[in-house]
């Protein structure tokens, strides 16, 4: 194992990054020494007041330099997009990085966004991590963690046919006007772009079944996006969000791996942002691991706010999905600094990068 405690600076104080300030504080493994943040305003204000939890003596800063001089062991980056000009500072000067945002296998990245000279993401990112010895690691609830769970389901599991994951929850309480803008919700239903811009902005979805046929030991020839529109049957005004009737208030979509163009592995999303869509689905609240083989598997997995929480509070499932995106991360983050230099994926780490913290003391 690495040092007793490591010490961590936090990027980004946006949906998660608010909330992992929060959990910081109560993490054993883990010592908060910086925070660096997008907005000007916010330098040099105590994180904790950000977060709302009062002072904690860490303030926020606004260059990369500062997280540099610091010299903390790892970086957590909880930006919604990736910043891969600090990523490439960051890991050169050897300070490990985990991050939430947009990077679990490296494919999707590779493949839609290659630089002017014709480098990958992955290539400048590995290039770095050789310069600083420094290890980079990208994981999330999904895709990460959902994708996890259920390779783990597939451990007594002979003659697999196909395996599926699927998230299946209502979104409204994620208030994020530029992320659901940016995969069409609100936009016309029958808008021609819709599609396309649903099936750009969720591209990273892709990795999650890279990452598991990867755990598989199966080679895809094709990932395809496949996917249903629901339309709203009428206005609805979500207070911070406004979806006209016409508008895309749900959608049912996959990535789908496939064989000689059988399914074998897919990946399967299915947002609510109102009930009131045609057509609608039946969602669960959770993930689910299907697995067709000998024996078949179904299991759920559920996130719910702790016992004493009030349940009607939109704020408190908020508040779950925020912790169960940025969770996995802050708990990986030993592994990751023990973690030989270059790029890992899920499937590179110990089990113990996946395990929780009591909060015993």
């Amino acid at each position: 194992m690495g040092q007793a405690r490591p010490r961590v600076f936090q990027v980004a104080t946006g949906n998660v990054g608010t909330e992992m300030i929060k959990r910081l504080q109560r993490h054993p493994d883990l010592e908060l020494v910086g925070v660096h943040v997008y907005t000007p305003e916010k330098v040099g204000r105590d994180v904790g007041e950000i977060a709302g939890i009062g002072a904690v003596g860490v303030l926020a800063t606004g260059t990369v330099e500062e997280i540099i001089d610091a010299r903390p062991d790892c970086v957590t980056f909880h930006g919604v997009w990736p910043d891969l000009g600090l990523y490439e500072r960051v890991l050169e000067a050897g300070i490990n990085i985990v991050t939430t945002a947009d990077f679990i296998t490296g494919h999707h990245r590779n493949t839609n966004h290659r630089h002017a000279d014709g480098r990958t993401d992955s290539e400048v990112i590995a290039a770095a991590c050789e310069r600083g010895g420094a290890t980079f690691y990208g994981t999330g609830m999904n895709p990460g963690l959902a994708q996890i769970l259920t390779i783990v389901h597939s451990a007594d599991v002979t003659d697999i046919e196909k395996v599926t994951c699927i998230e299946s929850v209502d979104v409204s309480c994620h208030h994020s006007e530029a992320s659901w803008n940016n995969v069409g919700f609100g936009w016309p239903v029958d808008h021609p772009d819709v599609p396309t811009k649903l099936e750009i902005g969720t591209r990273v979805f892709g990795d999650g079944v890279y990452l598991m046929a990867d755990c598989l030991g199966i080679e895809l020839d094709t990932v395809d996006f496949e996917y249903e529109l629901g339309a709203c049957t009428k206005d609805v005004d979500l207070g911070w969000y406004q979806l006209p009737q016409g508008s895309l208030g749900g959608a049912c979509f996959s990535y789908v791996g496939k064989v000689a163009g059988v399914p074998r592995v897919e990946l399967r999303l299915e947002w609510q942002m109102t009930p009131h869509t045609e057509p609608s689905w039946d969602i669960k609240g959770c993930y689910i691991t299907q697995i067709e083989g000998d024996p078949v598997i179904y299991s759920k997995h559920i996130s719910l706010p702790k016992p004493g929480t009030d349940f009607s509070s939109v704020e408190s499932f908020a508040a779950i999905g925020m912790t169960v995106t940025g969770m996995p991360a802050l708990n990986s983050v030993r592994a990751v600094v023990d973690a030989a230099p270059g790029i890992v994926t899920s499937a590179d780490l110990p089990l113990r990068a996946f395990a929780g913290r009591f909060s015993i003391g």
